[in-house]
């Protein structure tokens, strides 16, 4: 129901009508993150949409008409999984129309440095405190280490120091 939408009365809580994502995002763009990790039968629903522009609501008779462009992405390699039978081959055919490889952190730490600027602001604007920056050895450190989590793990990273920090 959250990607296509659902009719009052389809389910025990369904107590009204829900557009699904795709009809909100109608004109726009839809991003849906770990697309890996979607299952099969769902795959199969993700591919008819995008292939007939349409989608179904659960509990509906009719499809309603969708115009979106869908980003994905995925930690998996998709080729991979398309070979072991856990992503559908044309699905994924559907999707690859032009793939962006974003190596993780790790191997680009002359990121990290931009990051941590961004995540600072945004986190101290969050929390109410002013930053006094990070120390070069902090910095030092965290552009050294191995960032197992990603972007993810560094942003945690820099708010549980600003949460912890009472110099600022």
């Amino acid at each position: 129901t959250e990607l296509f939408g659902h009719k009052k009365g389809a389910f025990t809580d369904a107590i009204k009508d829900k557009r699904g994502l795709f009809e909100e995002a109608t004109g726009g763009t839809i991003f849906v993150d770990e697309i890996a990790e979607l299952p099969l039968h769902l795959q199969v629903r993700l591919l008819r949409s995008l292939q007939e522009q349409r989608v179904r609501k659960v509990g509906d008779e009719q499809d309603t008409p969708i115009d979106v462009r869908l980003i994905a992405a995925t930690l998996r390699n998709l080729e991979d999984d398309v070979e072991t039978g856990k992503f559908r081959e044309d699905l994924f055919y559907r999707l690859n129309v032009v793939s962006i490889h974003i190596p993780p952190l790790r191997e680009r730490s002359e990121d990290i440095p931009a990051l941590i600027e961004h995540f600072l602001n945004k986190h101290c604007q969050k929390l109410g405190i002013v930053s006094k920056g990070i120390t070069p050895q902090a910095l030092e450190v965290l552009c050294s280490y191995y960032w197992r989590g990603n972007v993810r793990e560094l942003e945690n990273c820099v708010e549980r120091a600003l949460v912890l920090s009472d110099t600022g």
